[in-house]
């Protein structure tokens, strides 16, 4: 009996165990992916709608899941006494009844990060830059949701540069650059248009004679970053090389239609087929700029939380809040109500629903003031854009990775 009791322990305490060691990962694993990645997504899309509504935005970060897992196994012994015989009162015998328990235990713990200090503010204001802009639009991502989500304005043409905060109470001005924004789209996906980069060259000081140092000076100008070059005359000068980000056009007919909306919409010359990208170097009101049309394309770019408060006006909100100015509303110079699908239109859109549960067809969904807001699954362009945010968003807040938890919580479970 006592033989049979054991072997029950043992195939009990191994249905137990058969859960650790590699099964746990396999059984674990995907399970917290899966975990991270919606709560990532949950977290953004509460953040973006929280500006919609002028809300302050905050962010956890998860930095470490540490899960531990045990098996705890015991064998008793109980006495028990019984009658020896029907009708023998006074006569007993005792017995032994083994008793096995067996039991598992998962405690997982989370470390959580909050991201609100000065740092990561900072960061999340400061403006992205020249190489980082030329780099996504490199990408496959379209170059149409890179510029209409980074760029403030192209050229002084204004990309909805009231949108960058809180809810203007104006119709912001975006036409135009839309109009350019899409003849560059069309461009590029005819192989017309692409970003690159082109060596060039500053020369960092007037010519110089040689001397007998310029041979050791020109060591050194290399450690620097910088070269020694000897021109036509024999003198010598410092020049310093640097990639310059351009935007190429293929061979275009001069009456293409896309070349000539492009053109026109950013204030280019339509005989260029090179222009070099910089940042806010053209004078806002493009004094001096040359008659036959800009050689550059001039870009001023958003950070991070501008881009955020920009895609917030996607939002869609109740009427309810709308009427009742909980949500902040833009209006026409006529008085009507701004529909900021015009200048958002096949970049974002967040539906609002009511109901216990979220939307079936919510790719994700948040509860917030009583509504639900989500991303429907069937809306491709939001749901690149929306990607595309979760990634760039990601760079900021993986920075914070290496600093020490503020908040752990054990959580124990059976």
């Amino acid at each position: 009996m006592v033989t049979r009791r054991l072997a029950a322990l043992v195939v009990a305490l191994s249905a137990v165990g058969c859960s650790l060691g590699p099964r746990s990962v396999e059984q674990t694993r995907l399970r917290y992916n899966e975990a991270i990645k919606t709560t990532t997504e949950q977290q953004l899309l509460l953040n973006i709608v929280r500006l919609r509504y002028t809300d302050t935005p905050s962010s956890l970060s998860i930095t470490s899941i540490a899960e531990q897992r045990e098996i705890v196994g015991g064998l008793r012994a109980i006495p028990f006494f019984a009658a020896a015989g029907a009708g023998d009162f006074g006569g007993f015998r005792g017995i032994v009844l083994p008793q096995v328990e067996a039991s598992g235990a998962v405690r997982p713990t989370l470390s959580y990060t909050p991201i609100d200090d000065s740092e990561f503010t900072r960061r999340l204001f400061t403006p992205i830059t020249l190489d980082g802009i030329a780099y996504l639009g490199k990408t496959t991502w379209p170059i149409s949701t890179v510029f209409r989500l980074y760029l403030e304005n192209l050229n002084w043409v204004s990309n909805a540069e009231t949108a960058s905060g809180p809810t203007p109470r104006t119709a912001p001005e975006y036409a135009e650059f839309l109009a350019g924004i899409a003849a560059l789209q069309r461009l590029r996906e005819r192989s017309a248009a692409t970003l690159h980069y082109q060596e060039r060259e500053d020369k960092s000081t007037d010519g110089v004679a040689a001397t007998d140092g310029t041979p050791a000076a020109a060591v050194e100008a290399v450690k620097a970053g910088f070269e020694y070059r000897k021109d036509d005359k024999g003198a010598w000068s410092v020049v310093k090389k640097r990639q310059q980000p351009v935007m190429r056009l293929g061979k275009l007919a001069a009456d293409d239609a896309d070349l000539l909306a492009f053109c026109r919409a950013f204030k280019l010359d339509a005989t260029k087929r090179t222009f070099d990208l910089t940042t806010e170097q053209l004078d806002p009101y493009l004094a001096g700029s040359p008659e036959t049309g800009l050689v550059t394309l001039d870009l001023e770019t958003r950070s991070l939380l501008q881009v955020l408060f920009f895609v917030a006006h996607g939002v869609e909100v109740p009427p309810v809040h709308a009427a009742s100015g909980v949500a902040p509303m833009t209006y026409e110079p006529d008085g009507r109500a701004f529909d900021w699908s015009q200048a958002l239109g096949g970049l974002f859109k967040v539906c609002w629903s009511e109901g216990r549960n979220p939307p079936p067809c919510a790719h994700v969904a948040i509860p917030y003031k009583g509504y639900w807001f989500s991303i429907d699954q069937r809306d491709r362009d939001t749901m690149a854009t929306f990607a595309l945010l979760v990634e760039l968003s990601r760079l900021e807040l993986g920075a914070k990775a290496g600093t020490a938890p503020i908040l752990t919580l054990p959580l124990g479970g059976r």
